[in-house]
């Protein structure tokens, strides 16, 4: 992996990749700003390995706000998302209140919003949608919950007809939870089939399992989040016999990084996607172009 953390080599690499696909900047629909004590409680789990990780996790990007903001604006990333998600009943409107706030001061991040199965889960959720929340994330695999619990049943209508697309970790990986894998979010989106879901980390590790469900439902995007690079192909490598589906998809792949929180250069997501051979014009769309379009922006 070339370049090292968050110094002039790492963006370099960055931008030399930006340029050489003629690109106008990137646009990264999964990195993470939270309130500085709930980040610091994330990678302190990280740091202990804890058992949805079971592995070494060093954070490469472990700097203040300010500092984290410099790097991703010097990387040429022109959009970013601030993927937050509670782990309990009663954190997921004090957070939505969080990100509306960095939203409105950071105004190159899409206004992130979540939710979380509980008594007043609808109300929030309009409100979040009502100021303006661009994109939410659900992380059933920290928060332990059934994507199809009845409580969330009015979200997802309100999320599939105004359109707002839904980040949701929902693979097994990297250790399997409760309410992970491709059947649940199947059953979600036999009675939803406009919900525009965005599938983390390519649904790792039953990749071919959330290609079908993209083929079948043509709201459903996945990102590219950790996925092909050398950290993940240790453990969960993406199946070569699947490569042709994933170009065959290519207007509906977004990149995405989990930036701060991984154990590599931000470059070298990059340059696995353009390792995985599949053209310039796949590239740039993966890069900049759907989420472009997705998000209407540039």
């Amino acid at each position: 992996m070339s370049g090292t953390n968050g110094t002039s080599g790492d963006v370099d690499d960055v931008v030399r990749f930006r340029e050489r696909l003629g690109l106008p900047g990137l646009i990264d629909v999964h990195t993470h700003f939270m309130p500085e004590r709930v980040l610091r409680k994330v990678w302190a789990y990280f740091d202990s390995a804890g058992p949805l990780t079971g592995m070494e996790w060093p954070i490469a990007y472990r700097h203040d706000e300010d500092e984290r903001l410099a790097l991703l604006r010097s990387f040429g990333v022109r959009r970013f998302t601030s993927m937050l998600y509670p782990h309990k009943a009663g954190m997921a409107a004090w957070l939505n209140g969080w990100a509306a706030d960095f939203a409105r001061r950071v105004p190159d991040c899409l206004h992130t919003a979540t939710f979380f199965p509980e008594e007043g889960v609808e109300r929030y959720v309009r409100e979040a949608v009502e100021a303006g929340a661009r994109v939410f994330k659900s992380h059933v695999q920290v928060g332990a919950y059934d994507a199809n619990d009845p409580l969330l049943e009015p979200v997802w209508g309100l999320l599939s007809e105004a359109g707002i697309p839904v980040v949701m970790h929902c693979g097994s990986g990297p250790a399997p939870g409760k309410h992970t894998g491709p059947e649940p979010v199947g059953r979600l989106l036999a009675r939803h089939p406009r919900l525009p879901l965005i599938v983390a980390h390519m649904g790792m590790p039953e990749y071919t399992d959330f290609l079908d469900l993209a083929e079948r439902y043509p709201r459903v995007r996945l990102d590219t989040t950790m996925a092909f690079t050398d950290f993940t192909e240790d453990f969960t490598p993406f199946p070569a016999a699947e490569l042709g589906r994933l170009a065959a998809l290519g207007d509906r792949i977004l990149l995405g990084t989990d930036f701060p929180n991984i154990p590599y250069p931000y470059a070298h997501q990059l340059h696995a996607l353009e390792r995985l051979g599949l053209g310039d014009d796949w590239l740039r769309a993966v890069c900049h172009g759907n989420a472009s379009a997705l998000f209407a922006v540039d």
